[in-house]
């Protein structure tokens, strides 16, 4: 099964899934802190990711993504989201975004605050 990296600027976990796992379900399998105002259905861009690793195996963006890309920020030419993009056979290597991490912290008040207390929200770095 292909390794899925994720990186942010708090924390670095890794999904083993099986082929045609959306990024999104493969980061909520191991606590990967991304995003998804919307559910995972493609009508926001709070997945957005950078894949630095294993772009091309990934699925083929369709025009509904390409469309939502447009409202993200900061999107590059590995940028996918990760309700979308399905994992092919290779590893992947997937940064989670600054707009993706905060989208995360709104959505999950508890983690964020847990996070205060410590010292670790707001990061001082993001990836």
């Amino acid at each position: 099964m292909p390794r899925v990296t994720f990186r942010s600027a708090l924390q670095e976990v890794v999904a083993e899934v099986p082929e045609g796992t959306s990024l999104l379900d493969a980061a909520e399998k191991v606590g990967g802190q991304v995003g998804h105002s919307c559910g995972g259905v493609c009508a926001c861009s709070t997945c957005h990711v950078w894949v630095r690793k294993g772009l091309e195996s990934l699925s083929e963006q369709d025009d509904m993504e390409l469309d939502r890309l447009d409202l993200a920020y900061d999107v590059k030419p590995q940028s996918r989201l990760a309700c979308q993009a399905k994992v092919g056979s290779d590893d992947l290597e997937v940064w989670i975004t600054e707009e993706s991490l905060k989208a995360f912290m709104d959505e999950n008040p508890n983690v964020r605050r847990a996070l205060e207390a410590e010292g670790k929200w707001p990061p001082k770095k993001f990836a």
